[in-house]
């Protein structure tokens, strides 16, 4: 189990990219569609892609799990690019579909904590139905689509922390706490798009966004200890 000092002590120095672009997006807030703005929004996801790539992957099987959260980042960064345009509003939800679907895959189905799905579950169907009068055409149908995708992603990741086991980890925390944010950042802009506007919307669905991608790409940094660990062990 990896303790808070040296979780800090091995990534502080290379997530210092990620903090400054994040502060460098807040500062600037652009809302205008353009090259630039895509670039500023990005820069945080692409900060993390590259902490994950600095920390250490390889093809190995024993290595699956940081390659499908490097995957989803990737998405992820493809979609804050298409969302920055309105008109693009649909694909853009398809890549974090993806993404989604990637970030479920690395979190696994053991243990299923059934309890845990199904109260997220009846959430997320309140969410759906809350937001249904809002959506026509194609949203009609992609928005609850993902709906689902983002709170089984959510429930996947939460399910991962045992307490009661005594098997949790902070980097499985971490990757709790960004699940999480994640529904909180989705759920607050769905509200604002298709229910009624929410006042600093963008600061505060942007703010736990990147607090939700910086859970999920610190969930990967076991991965080189543990596979150290059981090189030892042989």
């Amino acid at each position: 189990m990896s303790s808070t000092g040296q979780v800090i002590k091995s990534v502080g120095p290379k997530l210092v990219p990620f903090f400054k672009s994040v502060s460098v997006y807040f500062v600037l807030l652009a809302e205008q569609p353009s090259l630039l703005t895509a670039c500023f929004k990005c820069l945080p996801i692409i900060s993390l892609i590259v902490f994950i790539l600095l920390h250490g992957i390889n093809l190995s099987e024993e290595y699956a799990f940081p390659r499908r959260i490097l995957t989803g980042l990737l998405f992820s960064c493809i979609g804050d690019a298409l969302l920055v345009w309105p008109t693009c509003f649909v694909p853009g939800m398809g890549m974090f579909a993806v993404a989604q679907a990637v970030y479920i895959s690395a979190f696994g189905f053991a243990p299923l904590s059934p309890i845990l799905g199904a109260i997220l579950y009846a959430l997320c169907t309140i969410v759906i139905y809350l937001l249904l009068p809002g959506l026509n055409g194609i949203l009609t149908i992609g928005v609850p689509l993902y709906t689902i995708l983002v709170t089984t992603m959510a429930w996947r990741a939460i399910a991962r922390v045992q307490f009661f086991e005594e098997l949790w980890t902070w980097t499985k925390m971490c990757s709790c706490a960004g699940g999480i944010f994640f529904v909180i950042s989705d759920a607050l802009l769905g509200f604002h798009c298709f229910y009624s506007p929410i006042l600093y919307a963008q600061v505060i669905i942007m703010a736990t966004y990147y607090a939700a991608q910086f859970g999920i790409a610190l969930s990967a940094v076991d991965t080189r200890d543990n596979v150290k660990s059981l090189k030892q062990r042989r």
